[in-house]
């Protein structure tokens, strides 16, 4: 373990021995947290693509059990209902991208501790992928940051333009285990079977809104709630931004598309009246947290 790496242990374990977190979250026990997940692999699965999406089954059942023992994990739609009498915090659990392994390891340990959960479908995916993340991602080092900051901005986030100036680049398509590609509607049906499993839109195709067109946003966020409710019946009017970039026009147009709320990234606890309800902020919960790290992250610090 490198220095960095043992000194930021060292201060993430003081800070949770000395208390801070506890009085993080009783200071906001009427306040409400999002917790942002991807997906869940099983433990003996090799780094691959954009590792930090990607946590292994034991972590995440280690984060759940802890969370239960501090949070109240309620459904996403109820956190803008005035919080109910409790000495606990309440807090949802959500899912970006419909990945297979979220779907068919991360829900069943779940439903098994009857803890409800969100997953954000991007329909145009489903059944496919992988996403360009982890396509392009060199062996287990994952995303470049520039190659991230170029795909995000100059091809606006879009698969097909990514996958493009990739090839283009000479950069090859790394293959990925079963778990990384997206869920199909039979295996997503089988997920909103067990209680408290909703499905939200996380766009038709994911690109990044902030670069969209008016038409494209649009069909990017009118598509997916009409594709899911044909579907399904466990579907929520939530949405979640990809990338978790948003602005006060896409937040607008989420609105007009007939949008509850919206989900994007950054930020912590928020109140469930008084709040911009198409900006709602998430925690994300990258794989490779410290079990002290998540219960940082996981009291809003």
């Amino acid at each position: 373990m490198s220095v960095r790496s043992t000194l930021k242990a060292c201060l993430e374990a003081g800070l949770v021995r000395s208390g801070v977190t506890a009085l993080r979250r009783a200071a906001h026990v009427r306040h409400a947290l999002v917790l942002s997940y991807h997906n869940v692999v099983p433990d003996d699965c090799a780094p691959f693509g954009d590792r930090s999406l990607h946590l292994p089954r034991s972590v995440f059942v280690r984060q759940v059990e802890r969370l239960l023992s501090t949070h109240a994990v309620v459904p996403l739609e109820q956190l803008l209902a005035p919080a109910p009498p409790g000495r606990r915090p309440r807090v949802a659990i959500t899912f970006d991208d419909g990945y297979r392994g979220a779907v068919c390891i991360g829900v069943p340990e779940l439903a098994r501790r009857g803890v409800p959960a969100t997953l954000f479908v991007v329909p145009g995916f489903v059944g496919k992928g992988p996403f360009w993340w982890d396509a392009v991602a060199p062996g287990a080092g994952g995303v470049d940051p520039a190659l991230r900051q170029r795909a995000l901005v100059a091809l606006r986030g879009r698969d097909p333009e990514v996958r493009r100036w990739a090839e283009s680049q000479g950069l090859r398509l790394g293959a990925v285990p079963e778990w990384a590609l997206v869920a199909t509607e039979d295996e997503l049906r089988d997920a909103t079977r067990h209680a408290g499993v909703t499905l939200g839109s996380h766009t038709w195709s994911h690109p990044n809104l902030d670069r969209a067109s008016e038409p494209e946003l649009r069909e990017e966020l009118g598509r997916p709630l009409g594709w899911l409710r044909e579907r399904f019946a466990s579907v929520i009017p939530w949405l979640s931004y990809p990338y978790g970039l948003a602005g006060p026009t896409v937040e607008a147009a989420a609105r007009a598309a007939g949008y509850a709320a919206a989900l994007a990234l950054g930020g912590a606890w928020f109140p469930p009246t008084g709040v911009n309800p198409w900006a709602l902020p998430r925690v994300n919960i990258p794989s490779g947290l410290s079990e002290n790290g998540f219960a940082i992250r996981a009291s809003g610090l």
